[in-house]
């Protein structure tokens, strides 16, 4: 049985996983460019991007057997991923490499183009959220960058959904008038 690319939802594609190795393949295809972008956003550098991007799916793909669908959505498990991979590579000053050695992949070689493909990733919209005010910015980040729920993003902001929707809106409205958009 071959995994329908088209119609597997990312929870069975970590599912199939150790079965059918090409599935993680589909879920990496799918997951991407989201990682480069979260990652380009924070840390605004194309190679750390896509080492960080490297390292949270070699993470991902060494431990996809304990993800559990009934604890929430595959993409926001993967982003609770890339979370801890960028705060541990904050503390450590670099970019960890064992979730690539514990599964084999190779160094990572960037070429020319990919970096600029990358860099070309973050885009004045994201520097016009670089100028959101705080609460904003951190809401907006959330919920578009990153495709976060309102219940988690109030969670982590401690405040309520109410005031973190408020907070996406009106950044979302300034973004719109910097970009003349109606």
């Amino acid at each position: 049985m071959g995994i329908d690319r088209e119609r597997s939802s990312d929870e069975e594609l970590l599912q199939a996983c150790r079965r059918e190795p090409a599935a993680f393949g589909v879920f990496y295809a799918r997951h991407e460019e989201r990682m480069l972008r979260y990652f380009v956003g924070r840390v605004g550098d194309a190679e750390v991007a896509a080492d960080l991007t490297a390292e949270t799916f070699a993470a991902a793909l060494a431990g996809a057997n304990r993800f559990r669908a009934r604890k929430g959505p595959a993409a926001a498990w993967l982003f609770g991923i890339a979370r801890n991979v960028l705060a541990a590579s904050m503390r450590r000053g670099r970019v960890e490499a064992r979730a690539r050695a514990r599964i084999g992949t190779p160094p990572l070689v960037l070429t020319d183009e990919l970096v600029e493909r990358i860099d070309a990733l973050s885009g004045p919209a994201l520097e016009l959220v670089e100028g959101l005010p705080a609460d904003q910015k951190q809401a907006v980040r959330a919920r578009v960058l990153d495709e976060r729920d309102y219940p988690a993003i109030a969670k982590d902001l401690r405040c309520s959904e109410a005031v973190v929707r408020k907070r996406v809106s009106r950044g979302l409205a300034h973004l719109r008038d910097q970009l003349g958009e109606p």
